[in-house]
């Protein structure tokens, strides 16, 4: 498994990172199997500049390559996209020890710094730079590595072909497109039945998108989850 993080730190006028990472991904895929893409929700808070939200991406490589073989490629691309007034960082890594997961942690619920990304992602000789800017995207790219890694963190934007579905759609046809499993917000699982499938978002759990949904009376409607 290799890990892709970014963190655009999007203007109004960028696509935003989420945007971004899928089309990382589409690009990427044309050499690489590509498992999926994930939004990472970080520290709400004034003092954190961003455009809305403040989320970063992770994009979940197959792939035996080392991350420097991958570095140069992925920059290129990045700075192809760049926006100005963005401040975007990337992050590759192919071993992520339980230090960057905690750190993906904290980053969700404190103000953290350059240097403290920079510093732990050299720690372990993770390749952590910043493509533009004043480089800000640094703290939440190696976040995103972490969140992703652990396993029980965000939520797919991409996994599959489960962003072509609309509508009413069973079960089967959700595993088909790309859904590990559907189960209800206690952990039940959900077997049968039609799902409301429109912008369908599954939830990191284990490792797999889960479409975690609750029942409204007549189908299942999926919640989205950080």
């Amino acid at each position: 498994m290799l890990w892709i993080g970014l963190d655009d730190t999007d203007t109004l006028e960028s696509p935003g990172t989420g945007r971004l990472a899928r089309q990382f991904a589409a690009a990427f895929a044309l050499d690489y199997r590509v498992l999926g893409v994930t939004r990472h929700q970080l520290l709400i808070d004034p003092r954190v500049p961003c455009t809305k939200n403040n989320s970063s991406a992770a994009i979940a490589l197959d792939a035996e390559l080392e991350p420097a073989a991958l570095l140069e490629q992925a920059r290129a691309w990045m700075l192809d996209q760049h926006q100005p007034g963005s401040d975007p960082g990337l992050c590759i890594a192919h071993q992520v020890p339980p230090e960057i997961i905690e750190y993906g942690r904290r980053v969700q619920r404190h103000l953290v710094t350059q240097a403290d990304a920079r510093s732990l992602a050299a720690a372990y000789d993770i390749p952590l730079v910043g493509l533009g800017g004043d480089e800000g995207g640094v703290i939440g790219a190696l976040a995103a590595v972490g969140l992703a890694a652990s396993g029980d963190d965000g939520r797919y934007v991409w996994v599959g072909n489960s962003r072509e579905l609309s509508g009413l759609q069973r079960v089967p046809t959700l595993l088909a497109a790309g859904v590990h499993g559907v189960q209800t917000a206690d952990g039940q699982p959900v077997t049968d039945g039609l799902v409301w499938s429109d912008k369908l978002r599954p939830a990191r759990r284990g490792g797999k998108p889960i479409a975690v949904v609750e029942w409204t009376g007549a189908y299942w409607l999926p919640l989205k989850l950080d």
